[in-house]
């Protein structure tokens, strides 16, 4: 059974999807460890909700450490095989990457590649983009995380046809849906 660690900095909803699949049977898997760099995210409420161990690590609570180590050892001590990007919105740092090669795994509110991906772009501020460009389409990419934002390897890409009338938030609402499907189906082709 694989192990995951969750990063996230708000609530958590990713997270969520993937602990639901695990208990569905849908997933062979277990999520072992949450890192937030909130002390008030919401995942935290989440965390003990389902007796899974959680940790604060931000430069407010380690003022004088590496928190880039800190994050790998406490990922390691947990013995996490991959690791989920939940609304975590810091950007991945080398020691990270170098420790989990291909084992970082982000989702994306948008079809990558396109210019809807790379710093600033997330959440709601690509649906309002994805609508004030006339889009016919839009969706949601599951992908590896490298050291650039968004241009990671894509594990799985989901689209769908966006209505006469959209708005960024309608849009917000269906992509958010789809990409409870496409972080499943994602985890299930990696674990296979």
């Amino acid at each position: 059974m694989k192990k995951i660690g969750i990063l996230a900095s708000y609530n958590g909803s990713g997270f969520e999807t993937i602990q639901k699949a695990i208990e569905d049977g849908i997933l062979d898997a277990k999520v072992e460890v949450i890192i937030t760099n909130n002390s008030d995210a919401g995942v935290l409420e989440k965390a003990k909700k389902y007796g899974i161990k959680s940790f604060v690590i931000n430069s407010k609570l380690f003022p004088n450490e590496n928190l880039d180590l800190k994050i790998v050892q406490t990922l390691k001590e947990f013995a996490c095989d991959y690791i989920f990007l939940s609304g975590y919105m810091k950007k991945i740092e080398d020691n990270l990457l170098k420790t989990f090669p291909n084992k970082i795994i982000n989702t994306h509110p948008a079809i990558l590649p396109s210019i809807y991906g790379g710093k600033g772009m997330y959440g709601h501020f690509v649906h309002e983009a994805v609508v004030k460009n006339g889009e016919k389409k839009s969706g949601v990419t599951i992908h590896y995380v490298n050291e650039n934002y968004d241009e990671g390897e894509k594990i799985l890409i989901k689209e769908l046809e966006l209505s006469e009338n959209e708005t960024a938030e309608t849009l917000e609402t269906k992509i958010k849906d789809l990409e409870k499907i496409a972080i499943v189906e994602a985890f299930k082709k990696v674990l296979a």
